[in-house]
């Protein structure tokens, strides 16, 4: 097939949040850019934050997404309390990490199961998918409700939660109420273990990327809620020293920041998240993993469907957990007083680490914010990948590579709205 004078379009990339172009440029059959031509107008989260209490930023930063609030909302509180001087007690603690793996729950398998299963079976949306493969769907939203039960029991609701406060919650559940959604978590359970196998079944393109890993770790469990941020060339090092190693800048063709560590290129999220921290997991997410025969590490991108399955089984497990062990806190949450300083806070968001600095004076007003999303974190790593998977496949009609490159894009999961919009594929061929 030639590669002269080609030019693939997509008018609207399905199945992901938002809106943008990506532009691939051949050579003498050789892919030379490929470029994310990100044009999404600034949403000035940062600016607005700015003379606004401190006590807010969890609040309002949760309307950055409906889809994973309470990622912004555990590190905007992390950074702050961080600052305050603040330490939670220990079932408090406790609440917080089962609050988000009701996220992690209810944010994967919606990603799975509605926007992701369908390009490996050859489906163009997940209504197609349900005439076929109704049982698929229907486990799907039977995971996804359970997330979101802990998501309305602990937050108040499933979408921008209103119980989340710094240092704590407003209100705490009574353990019978905990009890009945643990029944619903076991339900669950079943459908994230035959999710698991099922979609380790798939055929995955063979791509390996190369590309520096960075996400949160702790040395007693898989880290979901907190923790020091670790890379795969070894070192570590506090959320207070983020901005010290990854650095954002500007690109000519995205309005949108790309990011690098340590001047390199790098991958935060699932992949990243399980090739560090994968002996952390849970006996049944461990005995899990090593049977659909992931190893010790994943750089695959196209077999994130399979990590993210993990994680699912991980986080129910996990929930299940923290539910057997509760007593409801003493109380509610730790009491705050603002103090002048800066507080950094880092959380795994679904998508990988996302990182909260606030610059807060002695009356509490926070002066400076700066917030840095997974996905935006990731572009550069996507950019590449869509490189190599074009040159790969040069072969392919204008539709199926047109399919595979957009594949490509939601092996990342982008939550777009949070930093980055995708929405035009434009490949010239010369």
């Amino acid at each position: 097939m030639s590669h002269r004078s080609r030019q693939l379009r997509v008018s609207s990339l399905a199945r992901v949040e938002g809106e943008g172009a990506l532009r691939v440029v051949v050579e003498g059959g050789r892919v030379e850019r490929a470029e994310l031509n990100i044009y999404e107008p600034p949403r000035f989260f940062e600016a607005f934050l700015r003379g606004r209490g401190y006590t807010e930023p969890p609040d309002i930063t949760a309307r950055i997404c409906g889809i994973c609030p309470v990622a912004y909302q555990t590190s905007a509180c992390n950074a702050l309390e961080q600052l305050c001087g603040i330490e939670l007690d220990a079932p408090l603690a406790a609440l917080r990490r089962l609050l988000y793996c009701g996220e992690w729950i209810s944010s994967h398998t919606l990603h799975i199961h509605l926007l992701h299963i369908p390009d490996f079976l050859g489906y163009p949306d997940a209504i197609t998918l349900a005439r076929d493969h109704r049982e698929l769907v229907e486990h799907g939203l039977a995971l996804k409700k359970a997330g979101n039960g802990l998501l309305e029991l602990i937050g108040g609701r499933p979408i921008h939660p209103i119980n989340v406060r710094v240092g704590g919650f407003f209100s705490v559940p009574a353990r019978a109420e905990l009890d009945a959604i643990a029944e619903q978590l076991r339900r669950a359970q079943e459908y994230a273990l035959e999710t698991a196998y099922f979609v380790a079944g798939f055929e995955f393109p063979d791509l390996e990327f190369e590309h520096d890993l960075l996400a949160a770790t702790t040395p007693e469990r898989y880290a979901i809620e907190n923790g020091t941020v670790q890379t795969s060339a070894g070192s570590s090092f506090p959320a207070a020293d983020f901005g010290a190693h990854v650095i954002e800048e500007q690109v000519p063709h995205s309005t949108a920041l790309h990011a690098r560590l340590d001047g390199r290129r790098y991958l935060t999220g699932p992949l990243a998240r399980y090739s560090l921290n994968s002996r952390q997991l849970s006996p049944l997410a461990r005995e899990v993993a090593a049977a659909v025969g992931l190893g010790s590490e994943c750089r695959n991108p196209f077999r994130s469907i399979v990590v993210r399955a993990v994680e699912v089984v991980y986080a129910i497990d996990e929930a299940l957990r923290l539910i057997g062990d509760y007593e409801p806190p003493a109380r509610p949450f730790v009491p705050s007083a603002p103090r002048a300083g800066i507080g950094h806070g880092v959380s795994e968001a679904p998508r990988g680490l996302l990182y909260h600095r606030y610059e807060v004076d002695d009356s509490g007003t926070v002066r400076a914010a700066t917030i840095i999303p997974p996905t935006s974190q990731n572009q550069s790593a996507i950019e590449d990948d869509l490189r190599r998977v074009a040159e790969n496949n040069l072969e392919l009609d204008d539709a199926a590579l047109t399919r595979l490159c957009e594949q490509t894009i939601r092996n990342y999961d982008p939550c777009i709205s949070c930093s980055a919009h995708f929405l035009e594929l434009d490949v010239v061929r010369r």
